[in-house]
C-alpha cells in the first residue's frame, strides 16, 4: 500500500482541514452535535441573564435626562456579548465536551481505519480518572511554561520575541492537548506523547498551529474543539500510529492528501 504519511508543517496544518470536514459525516453527527447543542443553551442563558441584569444596571445609573444613552450602551453591550460568546466558547467548549472528545477520537479513527483496533478500552470511572488526571498533567506542563513566557515577555530586549514565542507555544499547547484524546485511547501516556510529538515538531507545531488559528475566527471557533480532535486522530493515524501491515489509506474515508 503506498505510504500517505503526514509530514511537514502543510501536511499537519491540512489535518486539521481534514477534520473539519469530517464532522459532517453521519457517524460522527451525534457526538459532535450534544456538546455543541449543550454549549450553545449554556451561552444563551448566559446571554440572556447579562442581558436582563444590564437592563436593571442601566436604569440605576443613566439619569432620565441621559436616556438617549441607552441607543449607545446597548450596541455597546451587543458587541462586547458577541466577542465573549465568539472567544469564551472555545474555553467552555473544552471543559463540557471533554467527555465526548475521547469517544469522537474513536469514532474518526474507527471511520478512517475500520479493521481492529488496540486501544484502551475501560469502564467509564476508569477512563473519566484517567482524563482527569491527564488533564492536570497538561495544565500544570503548560502553567509552569507559561509562566516562563511571561518572565521572558516583561524583560527588556527579549520581550521582541515574545510574540512568536507565545504562538509557538500556543501551537504546541494545542496539539498536545487535541492529540491526546487518540494517542490516550491507545493508552500513550502524557510523557510518551510528548516525544513522539518532539519527534515530528514541524508536522505538530502546523496543526497546533491551524487550531490556534480557528479558534481566533469568529464563528469557525464553534468548531475548532471537534475539529481538532477529529484532526488530531487523522494526524495519529498518518503521523504517529504504528504501521503494523502498511499505511493506513484514508481515501476509502473521503479524505484526500494535502
Amino acid at each position: 500500500m503506498k505510504s500517505r504519511r503526514a509530514r511537514g508543517p502543510a501536511a499537519g496544518a491540512f489535518c486539521f482541514v481534514r477534520g473539519l470536514r469530517l464532522l459532517a459525516h453521519p457517524r460522527l453527527r451525534g457526538v459532535v452535535a450534544l456538546p455543541l447543542a449543550i454549549n450553545t443553551a449554556l451561552f444563551a442563558a448566559a446571554i440572556a441573564y447579562a442581558a436582563s441584569d444590564f437592563r436593571a444596571w442601566i436604569d440605576r445609573l443613566v439619569p432620565a435626562w441621559l436616556e438617549w444613552l441607552r441607543w449607545l450602551l446597548w450596541p455597546l453591550f451587543a458587541a462586547v456579548a458577541l466577542l465573549v460568546l465568539f472567544y469564551g466558547f472555545s474555553l467552555m467548549a473544552n471543559v463540557v465536551a471533554a467527555p465526548f472528545n475521547a469517544v469522537l477520537a474513536a469514532r474518526v479513527e474507527r471511520l478512517l481505519d475500520p479493521g481492529p483496533h488496540g486501544g484502551a478500552a475501560g469502564g467509564a470511572v476508569r477512563e473519566a480518572l484517567r482524563g482527569l488526571i491527564a488533564e492536570l498533567r497538561k495544565l500544570g506542563y503548560f502553567a509552569v511554561r507559561a509562566a516562563a513566557l511571561l518572565v521572558l515577555t516583561l524583560i527588556p530586549g527579549v520581550n521582541v520575541a515574545a510574540p512568536f514565542l507565545w504562538a509557538a507555544f500556543g501551537a504546541w499547547a494545542l496539539a498536545l492537548e487535541y492529540l491526546d484524546y487518540p494517542m490516550g485511547n491507545h493508552g500513550i501516556g502524557f510523557p510518551e506523547q510528548r516525544r513522539r510529538l518532539r519527534a515530528r515538531l514541524g508536522t505538530t507545531l502546523g496543526f497546533g498551529g491551524a487550531a490556534l488559528l480557528a479558534t481566533m475566527i469568529p464563528v469557525v471557533n464553534f468548531l475548532a474543539m471537534p475539529a481538532a480532535v477529529a484532526g488530531a486522530t487523522v494526524l495519529w493515524t498518518e503521523a504517529f500510529a504504528p504501521e503494523p501491515g502498511g499505511t493506513r489509506d484514508l481515501s476509502a474515508a473521503g479524505v484526500s492528501e494535502p
